[in-house]
């Protein structure tokens, strides 16, 4: 089975850092954001495509595991992996790492479930998915 990857560099702005020149920790919803759009954009599995397929796909849970401090001007990246599971969701791990050394900064894990247009949620998955899982090998 073909694991399904993407990377996103990205740069620690001003605005991201706390007092102490650290990244706050909220921002890493918008890194670990940024990578699902790479991702969607590289494997055709962005929002709108959910959206025109006529579901959207909430996040349920999004989990954090800081290992390293990221600094004003620091240029990591975010590597994002597609988990395959049976189940009708999407389910992603990330890591964060520096891209001078290579080492690890923070991981991650994200889940989004499918609900359809009126908010209901679909226990399936919806057809189209079931196809992009097929055209992925996954």
């Amino acid at each position: 089975m073909p694991q399904l990857t993407a990377t996103k560099e990205f740069s620690i702005r001003f605005s991201e850092v706390d007092s102490m020149n650290v990244a706050w920790h909220g921002s890493y919803a918008l890194y670990f954001e940024d990578a699902r759009e790479a991702f969607g954009e590289k494997y055709n599995l962005d929002y709108l495509t959910i959206y025109h397929n006529g579901y959207y796909a909430p996040l349920v849970e999004l989990d954090f595991k800081f290992k390293r401090p990221m600094v004003y001007g620091m240029k990591p990246a975010v590597k994002i992996t597609y988990v395959p599971t049976d189940s009708a969701k999407i389910v992603f791990e990330y890591e964060i790492r520096n891209t001078e050394d290579d080492t690890l900064i923070a991981t991650g894990r994200s889940v989004q479930v499918f609900m359809d247009l009126n908010y209901q949620l679909v226990w399936m998955n919806p057809p189209f998915f079931e196809e992009w899982k097929k055209e992925q090998g996954v």
